[in-house]
């Protein structure tokens, strides 16, 4: 049995402890907030219960698959429930649009916006699983340390189906005309971290995941994830030390001998890093054991940061659903002052989540739960008084478009963003999403898994195979596996 240390009890650092702790090593998790979840935790203010992060479930097969490999059975922990519609998108002059579950309702959808729409729909749904199963089957969880893992022959036979040369937007604009078809088609890849215009075809498998295997929501909320993913590790023995940063190592050679937190030292056989990748590798891994440079992080593409509001409000707000895309401006024009001229954006697009639609133990009777979200720039300028400006322009479109005041209603309120993420998470540059995925920076050619020091392995979303909930748990099981192959 190994002494195994893990920084970080985010998605994939909990499912790293659960693996590592089910193989019977003593699992210790450090964890510098007082929760699990890391970005997908929660708070609780006034009767209102905010999800902090991730407000998205999708790929239940995956992570079901994830809890099958531990042994456990996902709906042991929590339920899941699909949303029907699974959001709806406001656009500027036209009604919103609602984007129904079922297969006959998304064919209708698309031969509405467009003649032939139907057809042209299924054809680019059928594309769009071929590389959804040949990307779980084939990359998910491959560590991305040697070529051979994807230059090989099964997985070129596979190469030309993947289009991983050609851009989402250059994909979706070849089949579909309208523009209402092509922002539908287009709004996964924002999860990536780029526009669609710079994000490799091979990505319209989340177009599978978001219309065929649908958008679903659980049971207590978003948090219920990682706390089923800690019962799950503390089932099998692990340890959990929470309010406590990680703040230096000791090492003998190329070992780590001992991790220094603020409740002690531990001494330890191998370390996982579940937190930020940079912050670990740039403040705690003494420079001579760096595998990367400060250049070297200051070229990597970030995907956005965010402005989120958590609003309770003191009445119910008809027009909403569960989640609602304010696609009434110009996308790629909020994605210029995004990606290209880095600024606090003109005219930006907005996400609406209003869970309390869904869950009614997340708002007192009779209200509602919103979570506003807003890409920004990471490592952009963030004060008070910009907060606000943008706090008064998201409100005022919505309730243009919804008909309705709300503002005068508002009886709880915080803002989080690029201050926060730093604060909290020592998240790169303020980032909410991780590393864009452009094509210089999939698979193999993201940061590496593995550190110089020969007992150091990075998991989370600055590493293979990327941001996302299902991402970041495959990520620590392969950090996982790549320990234990070695003991």
């Amino acid at each position: 049995m190994k002494k195994i240390s893990i920084i970080g009890a985010g998605l994939s650092g909990l499912y790293a402890a659960c693996s590592l702790a089910k193989k019977g090593h003593k699992v210790t998790v450090f964890e510098k907030n007082s929760m699990e979840g890391g970005r997908c935790r929660y708070f609780e203010a006034d009767g209102f219960k905010f999800d902090m992060g991730p407000s998205w479930y999708w790929m239940p097969d995956v992570i079901d698959a994830l809890f099958e490999e531990l042994g456990e059975n996902r709906e042991d922990y929590f339920k899941i429930q699909q949303l029907d519609p699974g959001y709806q998108v406001y656009w500027k002059d036209e009604l919103p649009t609602q984007i129904p579950t079922s297969r006959e309702g998304l064919i209708e959808l698309f031969e509405s916006l467009e003649e032939g729409g139907g057809k042209k729909f299924i054809a680019f749904l059928d594309e769009a699983e071929t590389k959804y199963k040949i990307a779980v089957a084939k990359f998910l969880d491959n560590p991305g340390i040697k070529w051979g893992e994807i230059i090989n022959f099964d997985v070129l036979r596979h190469a030309f189906k993947l289009d991983l040369f050609k851009s989402v937007a250059k994909n979706v604009s070849k089949k579909f005309k309208s523009d209402r078809a092509r922002a539908i088609l287009n709004f996964p890849a924002l999860f990536l971290g780029e526009m669609p215009d710079k994000i490799p075809s091979l990505y319209t498998l989340m177009n599978y995941a978001d219309l065929e295997l649908g958008t679903w929501y659980p049971e207590g909320g978003m948090h219920a994830l990682p706390s089923a993913l800690r019962k799950v590790a503390e089932k099998f023995g692990a340890e959990f030390h929470f309010d406590t940063p990680v703040e230096s190592f000791s090492i003998s050679s190329k070992n780590i001998t001992t991790i220094h937190t603020s409740k002690g030292d531990f001494e330890v056989d191998e370390v996982i890093g579940g937190a930020d990748y940079n912050f670990i590798e740039q403040k705690l891994v003494p420079k001579e054991h760096r595998k990367y440079d400060s250049k070297y992080w200051d070229k990597r593409k970030m995907a956005p940061s965010c402005l989120i509001f958590y609003l309770g409000v003191d009445k119910k707000v008809e027009g909403l659903h569960h989640h609602n895309l304010f696609f009434d401006e110009d996308l790629f024009a909020h994605g210029k002052e995004i990606y290209e001229n880095p600024k606090w954006p003109t005219k930006p697009l907005f996400y609406v989540c209003a869970p309390s639609k869904t869950d009614k133990d997340v708002a007192p009777e009779g209200k509602e739960n919103l979570f506003i979200l807003m890409p920004i720039a990471p490592d952009i300028e963030d004060s008070e008084e910009t907060r606000e400006k943008y706090y008064k322009i998201i409100m005022e479109r919505m309730e243009s478009h919804l008909d309705l005041k709300i503002q005068g209603d508002i009886i709880f309120k915080k803002s989080y963003c690029v201050s926060d993420f730093k604060k909290d998470y020592n998240s790169y540059k303020g980032n909410a999403y991780g590393l864009a995925n452009t094509l210089l920076q999939t698979a193999n050619l993201k940061p590496k898994i593995k550190s110089k020091l020969t007992n150091l392995t990075y998991c989370g979303q600055l590493t293979v195979p990327g941001p996302g909930m299902p991402a970041v748990m495959m990520s620590g099981k392969v950090a996982a596996n790549l320990i234990s192959q070695k003991l």
